[in-house]
């Protein structure tokens, strides 16, 4: 891991597409300011970890409840 130390207004940059920015610093807290491509898919640790278990579950689902599903949708 690589460690930087930014101050308030300071940035870093990340491949020539990413920067990230230190808005604000609040006692312990520190606002990070994110510019990069809308293609690239940025997300707070513990929401990236729900869609990856969300993902991991929906790979396990029983797949004949699924057509038996799709088959009453088909239905209306």
């Amino acid at each position: 891991m690589l460690v930087l130390t930014r101050k308030l207004g300071e940035s870093i940059a990340i491949d020539d597409h990413i920067k990230i920015v230190v808005v604000q610093i609040k006692g312990k807290q520190v606002r990070l300011g994110i510019k990069a491509p809308k293609e690239t898919k940025i997300h707070r640790e513990e929401v990236y970890a729900a869609i990856q278990d969300q993902n991991t579950e929906a790979s396990h689902a029983d797949l004949s409840k699924i057509s038996e599903l799709s088959k009453e949708l088909h239905k209306k």
